[in-house]
């Protein structure tokens, strides 16, 4: 049930309980439970890149949904297997992860704007069987295809007769949707049954894959509900240009507001437009926003919004980084609204967040634990700290939003944790009100854009160039994307550097990984810096920057 407006934060801690069903499907729950009783209700409004708003009922969520259950089941997908959604914002990425769900099979979501390597490596990792993409996506597995033997099918939406479909295991969505019945039974789980694997990139080797039980949508929805000032509210409609393949879309927006049944709006550009983002909101009457920090900083270079756009905001919601006093007040300024800063990551999400509606914000404080989260500031033994001393911010297990563990990496999962404690490997100090106040990473994940990752995955791709000896890649601060990429490079010998191989090396990385992931900036080196154990030291990389 959502929180009381009448409570004090106190209260509402000190009342909340968690009511974990013994059966609990993520699919029945976001879709078939509204189609029962409200099937006309608006779920999705989709506005394409290029006609009218699309709206797309609870009803017609569960029939397609139902039929692509049905077209996976002919496809001999059972219970456990692994069904990859490599999808932008749209109603297929909706009903894919419903259909999903109800089947008791496990979503992989993937970013649609990672490259081969990127989707190589995942794909391999998981073990997935099938890919629902459209035709952008359909030509990026073409050619690692057969670097993939568990992948029977690819389900291509919008193929349009592409030559793809006559090859083995190409299937084309719509017309294979359509021959199938709109009633499915979903098998029945309960909360710890397997239901996601989400992909987070670790500061050492290649991405972990966080898997999560049906539970983490009722572990997200305390947090959801205060981060926008205890949705749901009357006439609330959310949107966020965050990708859906990732934690923050997928579950601080799409299936908390099909939960409660509150209107998802589904737009995602290929580049953030602030002037269009502020079109959208106000033509579509968007009252809940998800915005990255970048997006926000952006959106902040735009001269009077306030006189140029009619808005209607209620609540937007922000996390990733702090923000800072001024960027706060300017959106209450401008925007009309109190940001909510809020914190969390794909293993353990939504633990921590502001609320003005109950509770004042703090300048520079990322919030409170969300009610229901047991959260400490621990010593690298598990002892929590006093107030005021710096420490690991960490989660007490068991905890209904935490990751049941890292897909086929047990050893990594241990290494989480500190006895019962959860390690978020983000540094915080808590004052004596409760309200955490990040300092830093004690690892070297980078921040850039509203993404966040680690370094190792792009350290692999440069080390595939034929003049590179040894790389390393550290965030380095940005005033616009908090952090970009920068590359120490050590060439072979006999390699001279140059402003070619310096394009070479960076669109290496954008074709393989992900933009977002390529090096702005590229230094050479005759040596870096190394423990005794051969280690980089990637701090004192950053330190030099400074």
């Amino acid at each position: 049930m959502p929180f009381p407006s009448n409570q004090s934060y106190s209260s509402i801690c000190q009342n909340f309980r968690w009511q974990l069903p013994e059966q609990y499907n993520i699919g029945v729950d976001v879709c078939d439970r509204w189609a029962e009783s409200e099937p006309e209700r608006i779920a999705i409004l989709h506005k394409p890149a290029s006609g009218s708003v699309q709206p797309i009922t609870y009803g017609q969520l569960r029939r397609d949904s139902n039929r692509l259950a049905n077209l996976l089941t002919e496809l001999d997908i059972t219970s456990g297997d692994r069904v990859a959604v490599l999808l932008g914002q749209c109603p297929e990425t909706a009903s894919s992860h419903i259909a999903i769900y109800k089947m008791a099979a496990i979503a992989v979501p993937l970013f649609s704007l990672f490259e081969r390597d990127a989707l190589s490596y995942r794909l391999a990792n998981c073990g997935a069987r099938v890919v629902i993409t459209d035709r952008s996506g359909a030509e990026k597995l073409q050619p690692i295809r057969d670097q993939l033997p568990d992948l029977m099918h690819i389900l291509v939406i919008d193929a349009e007769g592409k030559a793809l479909q006559t090859q083995s295991g190409w299937v084309d969505y719509e017309v294979g949707c359509a021959g199938q019945s709109d009633a499915f039974t979903p098998v029945t789980t309960t909360p710890d049954t397997p239901a996601l694997i989400i992909y987070t990139s670790g500061t050492t080797g290649q991405p972990k894959g966080a898997l999560h039980g049906h539970r983490v949508l009722l572990g997200h929805l305390p947090g959801v509900e205060l981060s926008h000032d205890l949705l749901p509210q009357p006439d609330d409609r959310i949107w966020t240009p965050a990708d859906w393949a990732w934690i923050g879309g997928l579950y601080d927006v799409l299936m908390p507001a099909l939960h409660h049944g509150v209107t998802v709006v589904s737009h995602r550009a290929e580049r953030f437009d602030a002037e269009a983002a502020l079109d959208l909101i106000e033509s579509l009457q968007i009252r809940n926003l998800f915005m990255p920090p970048t997006a926000l900083k952006l959106m902040r270079t735009v001269e009077n919004i306030a006189e140029r756009w009619s808005l209607k905001l209620r609540t937007i919601a922000s996390g990733g980084e702090p923000l800072g006093s001024e960027l706060l007040d300017w959106a209450k300024d401008q925007l009309g609204v109190s940001i909510n800063e809020f914190y969390g990551q794909t293993e353990c999400n939504m633990i921590v967040s502001n609320c003005t509606a109950i509770m004042p914000a703090k300048p520079g404080s990322m919030g409170r634990p969300v009610a229901g989260h047991e959260l400490a500031v621990i010593a690298p033994d598990g002892q929590p700290l006093p107030t005021g001393e710096v420490g690991n911010i960490a989660v007490h297990r068991p905890d209904p939003v935490m990751f049941l563990k890292y897909w086929d990496n047990d050893q990594a999962t241990r290494d989480r944790f500190v006895g019962d404690w959860m390690l978020t490997g983000d540094l915080a100090w808590q004052d004596d009100e409760g309200y955490l106040y990040f300092q830093a990473r004690d690892d070297d994940l980078i921040t850039s854009a509203g993404y966040r990752f680690g370094p190792g995955e792009i350290e692999n791709c440069l080390l595939g160039h034929d003049a590179v000896k040894m790389a390393a890649v550290v965030g380095i601060a940005d005033p616009v994307r908090t952090q970009i990429v920068k590359a120490f490079i050590i060439l072979q010998e006999g390699v001279e550097p140059s402003d070619q191989l310096v394009e070479a090396l960076q669109q290496r990385v954008k074709s393989r990984l992900a933009a977002h992931e390529y090096p702005r900036q590229i230094e050479f080196v005759n040596e870096l810096p190394m423990t005794t154990t051969g280690k980089i030291i990637r701090r004192q990389l950053r330190q030099n920057q400074e």
